[in-house]
């Protein structure tokens, strides 16, 4: 090998984990070559959580993007021969219905999204699983394509390198850290290591533990967090002498314990002969900060091993005693046995993407083995070709706010997350408790007043109903049902569809404080978006209009959807919470990458928006503004933008509805914001949760939601939101969008659903959350469309003015028909569910009338 260089195309920091052979193997795999790749010791990396990694591969999730990555890793790995498919267990014991019903949902979980999970019976399992008590467990969940990767990941990391270097397109460097970054004009130069600085366009971050400090070179933090993780081990256990199998039983979970467990096969194997029990800490977690770990030279096994007291997780393993008392038998392996650092995240997904200070700069932190080869994928044809083929907005580092990478925030979350890694089952309403009241509206202590039931977003505080106005439940008693399973009913308050209601009737407001905005001013801030935006957004007429418009990729497909204001020397984008952080950051990249004059600003802390909607929206208002015949319809067209005054504030009104009622959206600057929530609160006017703008009438309006229901698997047309004309000016993805145009139909739709019974086989009414897979209704299987992207319920919720549950979902052309009948699968169980619309089509009001009114 020739000297140390000092130049490359790429640079990986972290190449001796699985992650980073992962990444070095892609980047090759689609063309790249002079890559060089470091590491702070070993390459494979003997300090890592890949050096010690339990090697698991379980596909089941409920998050779609996870499933695949895991499914991708499967393959990836058994392809190279070093895949045990031994299947694996998850049960439920006996008394724990919880538990029972989480594995039910896995399973449907695991027919939307591919895998071959089924529901077992306790005999069943101890016909794979001899060592299990068969009477302490009530079912269980069979994944046939579980297993393990043999003999370790830390193997396969150093074969992928290997493979690297032979091709001529690596060059690998152990022992050898990154000290600093070479940082200019906001772009990442080189990499500063002992042995000389490396200079490189391109820099991916796989550091794993230590990746928070790598990012910290660059002004930036991760939310993720190395934490403790029991490893113990008995034996010795010689069932599988002779045989030479890294494992011989299929992988065991019993996550209502928080624990699993697994043999590790021949005594004369890497570690055989033994029983490996693992444990996540259910309280008191022990989070580590990368700059807290010790250095290889003054650890016991190692800086990502931590000494383990057993006394620590005694009570647990009692519990694990008695489902499997072979761990009682045997004797246990003190020396062997540690706490094992892995990492865990502020918000379950892993930090993925480029950074946003650095261009240049990648990351790829805080992912496991069973994702890593599938993630590795994902960062490289993201790099490579600036989209992947899976939605990657839920592992996307630009998600963050701001106030997101700020250590206290992250060391609150990730101690919640850290205890909830495997139970109890994470419901998918389920708030944080951590770093909560970041951001309130002005108007934050009226609400409390009214007994708000907060939840999060973005960071701000957003109540879904008022007890005050609980009232209304006898009003409308025969129209809001009461939720009897304690799972549709949980993080749900039943006063929110009341509210909804009372709106539709009279008027009500609603605080809608969490929306992102971001100014876009300067020369070429129309020229931005214009390039951007499917809609047109230029011309003269377009100014005082607020439009509703799409980032496309360069597939065609979606990226985002939002609100352009055009101003007279500006353009705001106002957005949803969670969306606008990435937006932002992509706006932001893209005219830097055209060289366009602009000034991109986050708006969001200095505006406030109240919606006020319902047939009397207009008579309320008129109580209340200065110039009352101002909003007169004829005065007032739908979508137009106009100041107005309030309380003797200045308002900017929008008219225009995602509650399908007469009404405005009102802007204002955050100081105003409480005037003019007391203003037309005097005028009589109900506050309403945010709960029937983001759910319950969204659906009744069949109105989709970003990073839900818009994807980016899917195009402009399929999700039924294509305009009938396409503008003349030129946009990023024009080509491909014509081209969907010119079919003669889409290979999917995105319908909306109602379900025609909801009752279980207990006689209960069921009100499902959470994703569903749909399925023909002859054959029980999960539609499939031509392009292999499966069905499932992107949205669903009961709709109190419709009296049904109501839910979105892609399905095939081949059935795209009003009227046909399909399933859907919830908690084991199958309901019937019938095609109400075809692309976009309200349920309520079809002719959208009322908000023109």
């Amino acid at each position: 090998m020739s000297g140390f260089p000092d130049r490359a195309r790429v640079v990986i920091v972290g190449l001796g984990g699985i992650v980073g052979a992962s990444v070095a193997h892609h980047l090759i795999e689609r063309g790249w070559d002079d890559i060089v790749g470091i590491d702070k010791s070993g390459i494979p990396t003997d300090i890592g959580s890949t050096a010690h990694a339990s090697d698991f591969c379980f596909a089941t999730s409920h998050d779609f993007l996870s499933t695949w990555t895991t499914l991708y890793s499967i393959d990836f790995f058994e392809k190279m021969g070093h895949y045990a498919k031994v299947g694996g267990i998850e049960v439920a014991r006996v008394g724990d219905e919880t538990r029972m019903n989480e594995l039910k949902r896995k399973v449907a979980s695991g027919k939307a999204f591919g895998t071959r999970a089924t529901m077992i019976s306790p005999a069943e399992v101890k016909a794979k699983f001899p060592l299990v008590e068969e009477d302490q467990i009530q079912g269980a969940l069979w994944d046939p394509d579980a297993g393990l990767v043999v003999p370790r990941s830390q193997t396969v990391a150093g074969k992928l390198v290997d493979q690297g270097v032979a091709s001529g397109k690596l060059r690998a460097f152990a022992n050898c850290p990154a000290t600093s970054l070479v940082i200019e004009d906001g772009h990442i130069r080189g990499v500063v290591t002992p042995r000389g600085t490396i200079m490189a366009d391109l820099v991916i971050v796989c550091a794993g533990l230590w990746g928070r400090l790598i990012a910290e070179m660059a002004g930036e933090d991760l939310p993720v967090f190395p934490v403790d993780h029991p490893l113990t081990f008995f034996g010795p256990y010689d069932e599988f002498d002779n045989t030479g199998k890294e494992i011989g039983y299929p992988l065991l979970r019993d996550q209502g314990n928080s624990a699993y467990l697994r043999d590790t096969g021949d005594p004369k194997t890497t570690e055989g002969g033994q029983i490996e029990w693992g444990y996540y800490y259910e309280s008191d977690p022990r989070l580590c900060h990368p700059r807290d770990i010790l250095e290889k030279e003054y650890a016991r096994l190692s800086p990502s091993q931590r000494d383990l007291e057993l006394d620590d997780v005694l009570s647990p393993l009692e519990r694990a005693i008695e489902l499997t008392p072979i761990l009682g038998e045997l004797g246990y392996n003190e020396s062997h046995s540690f706490n094992g650092l892995l990492q865990t995240t502020t918000d379950g997904g892993p930090s993925i993407g480029e950074s946003q200070k650095v261009r240049g700069l990648w990351y790829a932190v805080a992912i496991w083995v069973k994702d890593a080869p599938g993630m590795a994928k994902l960062v490289v044809d993201w790099i490579t070709d600036g989209r992947t083929g899976i939605d990657h907005a839920s592992i996307d580092y630009s998600r963050f706010n701001p106030f997101a990478l700020q250590e206290k925030f992250i060391e609150e979350r990730c101690i919640e997350t850290a205890a909830k890694i495997y139970n109890p089952p994470v419901h998918p309403r389920e708030p944080f408790a951590g770093g909560r009241g970041i951001r309130r509206s002005p108007f934050y202590e009226r609400e409390v007043e009214l007994g708000g039931y907060f939840m999060e977003l973005g960071g701000w505080e957003r109540a879904h109903g008022y007890a005050a106005n609980e009232h209304l439940l006898e009003k409308y008693a025969d129209q809001v049902p009461v939720r009897e399973h304690e799972w549709d009913n949980r993080h749900f308050w039943r006063v929110s569809n009341a509210e909804h209601l009372e709106m539709s009737a009279d008027c009500g407001i609603i605080n809608l404080s969490h929306f992102h905005m971001t100014d876009i001013s300067g020369p070429d801030h129309v020229e931005l978006l214009e390039w951007l935006c499917a809609a047109k957004i230029g011309g003269e007429g377009n100014i005082g209009k607020g439009i509703y418009t799409h980032f496309l990729d360069d597939e065609g497909n979606v990226r985002a959807d939002f609100t352009v204001f055009r101003l007279a020397d500006r353009c705001r984008l106002v957005n949803g919470a969670d969306a606008g952080p990435r937006d932002l950051n992509y706006m932001r990249r893209v005219a830097q990458d055209r060289g366009l004059d602009v000034t991109i600003a986050d708006v969001t802390e200095q505006f406030i928006t109240i919606g006020i909607w319902g047939p009397n929206a207009r008579v309320n208002l008129q109580k209340v503004v200065e110039d009352p015949a101002g909003l007169e319809k004829d005065a007032f067209p739908f979508a137009a933008i106009k100041p107005i005054r309030i309380a003797g504030r200045d308002v900017t009104a929008f008219r225009i509805s995602y509650v399908g009622e007469q009404g405005w959206e009102l802007h204002m600057a955050y100081e105003d914001g409480l005037a003019v929530w007391d203003a037309l609160r005097s005028a009589g006017v109900i506050a309403v949760g945010v709960e029937t703008y983001a759910n319950s009438r969204r659906l009744e309006k069949s109105l989709r939601l970003q990073n839900a229901d818009l994807r980016t698997e899917y195009n402009l047309y399929e999700a039924g939101l294509a305009r009938p004309k396409v503008k003349e000016a030129d946009f990023r993805g024009k080509a491909k969008h014509l081209e969907y145009r010119a079919r003669d139909h889409q290979p999917a739709m995105l319908c909306t659903l109602v379900m025609t019974d909801n009752v279980d086989s207990n006689g209960i009414a069921r009100y499902p959350v959470g994703i569903l897979p749909v399925q023909d209704a002859e054959t029980g299987e999960v539609l499939v469309d031509t392009l292999g992207r499966r069905s499932w319920t992107s949205s669903i919720v009961y709709g109190p003015t419709i009296g049904r549950n109501i839910a979105l979902a892609y399905l095939p052309w081949s059935h795209c028909q009003e009227g046909r009948k399909l399933t859907v699968e919830y908690m084991g169980e199958t309901f019937p569910v019938e095609v109400a619309a075809v692309g976009y089509k309200p349920l309520y009001d079809p002719e959208n009338l009322k908000p023109r009114s």
